[in-house]
């Protein structure tokens, strides 16, 4: 179902062995840290802007957004819409001008802002940017979390490597950031994000760097375990086909100030694989998908005239 809102590889990862080691760190992580249920999102009218008078930059205009326990959803738009900026917001990095936002349950009366802090503690963050810290190894750049938390070097350590095996750079854990390619960088990222324990997970285009056949089989990847762990996934990312595959709904943000247009109801039949994009409902929904996308840019393309 399309609803329409106003405007206001080449390693192959996908070895039972490392996704057990994935699901297992994970986990392990989780039941330390967060209650059984994962949690809901919950965007509420944000806007944001930066400044003040004329120089003042209207980023976001009441973005309306929800994703539920355990759902997976997935947030696209043009270049320079808000996207990243709602995504730091609902990671607690930033705070919004209006409107509020809330990581697990809601407020009583159904309404309330949550504390910065508080969905920071709440959620697991991935930027666009890898964020490797160059003096510290593969290994320990993914253990981070861990030590965060008070584990013992030496068992951050192991656990991570774990989890690194399952991400594909198994053999790597003692190479320097610099040593490794984009891709291999940001599966590094990913790993420490999912070593956070946090089941509400905020990932920034993860797979941007990554080569088509390799961003594919990861893909497919975080769909396994994903569906092992029950966490929540709000991912922001510019590739349709991504968008529809790995999500159960998908939003459409029109350009700056950024808002919701529409939201498509992805009902792909689960577990997925990647043959699904060949199929015709995959295609039917894709030109819907797309019509939504063409309309932003047509409206854009009318406000500059």
């Amino acid at each position: 179902m399309f609803a329409f809102r106003s405007g206001n590889g080449a390693t192959t990862v996908r070895h039972e062995k490392g996704l057990d080691a994935v699901a297992g760190s994970a986990r392990a992580a989780t039941a330390r840290d967060a209650p059984n249920s994962p949690p809901g999102i919950t965007i509420a009218g944000v806007t944001k802007r930066y400044g003040r008078g004329t120089a003042s930059v209207w980023a976001l205009d009441g973005v309306e957004l929800t994703v539920a326990p355990g759902e997976f959803v997935s947030l696209v738009g043009p270049s320079g819409c808000g996207k990243s900026t709602l995504l730091r917001i609902v990671a607690g990095l930033d705070e919004p001008s209006e409107g509020y936002i809330r990581i697990g349950t809601p407020a009583p009366d159904g309404i309330g802002a949550m504390p910065a802090r508080a969905r920071m503690a709440a959620c697991g963050y991935m930027p666009q940017r890898d964020m490797l810290l160059p003096w510290r190894t593969v290994v320990d750049n993914a253990a981070l979390p861990l030590e965060y938390r008070g584990a013992p070097r030496r068992a951050a350590r192991e656990e991570a490597s774990r989890l690194l095996e399952g991400f594909g750079v198994g053999g790597f854990d003692e190479a320097w950031p610099a040593a490794l390619s984009g891709g291999m960088r940001q599966r590094v990222a990913l790993a420490r994000t999912a070593l956070t324990g946090r089941r509400a997970l905020l990932l920034d285009e993860p797979f941007g760097a990554l080569d088509a056949l390799t961003r594919l089989d990861l893909q497919g990847w975080l769909l396994q375990v994903w569906g092992r762990l029950g966490a929540t996934v709000l991912l922001v990312t510019h590739d349709l086909d991504e968008a529809l595959y790995l999500s159960d709904r998908v939003y459409v943000m029109g350009a700056r100030p950024g808002h919701i247009v529409a939201a498509l109801e992805v009902a792909l039949p689960r577990p997925r694989r990647e043959d699904v994009i060949a199929t015709p409902e995959f295609a039917r929904l894709k030109g819907q998908l797309l019509a939504a996308v063409r309309a932003v840019r047509a409206g854009g393309r009318e406000e500059e005239r």
